[in-house]
């Protein structure tokens, strides 16, 4: 576990949300080869299940500022609602991004008040992902998004490093895993008589089939 604060200061009240030498710290522990499209050779599955009491879930690895994770976040959070199901977050840092690490630091501080907060904020940068060009606008806009829910934002987010702990954590989660793109979306089940993951190669037409799928394999290993 990474324990120093290698995002700098992460301030809420105009200070800089990501320093140049966080860049260099977050980026140099980020050895990931990102390709698009291609299947991910899983390398240790121990992530890939539903939590407790869940008999099927979505697993997702994502980063803030990619573009298709964006664009698959609303159909995400729809699935998870129609079929009421959990849908687990990973982050995976992409490199040539600037400001998703101090974003997801960010997300991590408003997750620590309640997840639902945690979770508006991540679709809320989702949705306004390409406003958000460069550090000094995310800090703008995470001023906005905590004045518009009543929270008084302290000068440092992250003073001791914490939530930057738990991000560093989940890049070599993502890492021991397999994971070599954004976003990464599995199926995961539980004592299913088919496959315990599925990797939903494209969300936009086979999310829901791979969710059915799922739901009646768990469902007829319950039966026997």
């Amino acid at each position: 576990m990474l324990r120093m604060n290698w995002f700098g200061s992460v301030c809420g009240n105009g200070g800089h949300l990501l320093s140049a030498i966080g860049c260099a710290a977050i980026f140099a522990t980020s050895a990931f080869v990102f390709q698009c499209g291609a299947q991910t050779q899983v390398h240790d599955g121990s992530a890939l299940h539903p939590p407790s009491g869940a008999r099927v879930a979505i697993v997702e690895f994502d980063d803030l500022e990619c573009p298709a994770c964006a664009a698959t976040n609303s159909l995400l959070k729809s699935s998870a609602a129609k079929y009421q199901i959990p849908w687990i977050h990973h982050e995976l840092m992409i490199p040539s991004h600037v400001w998703s690490p101090a974003a997801t630091v960010n997300a991590h501080w408003f997750e620590a008040k309640s997840k639902a907060l945690g979770d508006e904020y991540r679709d809320a940068v989702f949705a306004n992902q390409g406003s958000i060009y460069n550090t000094g606008m995310l800090t703008q806009f995470t001023q906005n998004f905590a004045k518009a829910h009543g929270i008084a934002l302290p000068f440092s987010l992250d003073p001791q490093g914490k939530f930057a702990a738990e991000v560093q954590q989940d890049n070599e989660l993502a890492k021991r895993t397999g994971i070599t793109k954004t976003p990464t979306i599995f199926i995961v089940t539980q004592n299913s008589k088919g496959a315990p993951f599925i990797e939903v190669a494209n969300p936009q037409t086979q999310l829901y089939t791979d969710i059915d799928r799922a739901i009646a394999d768990t469902r007829q290993a319950s039966a026997r």
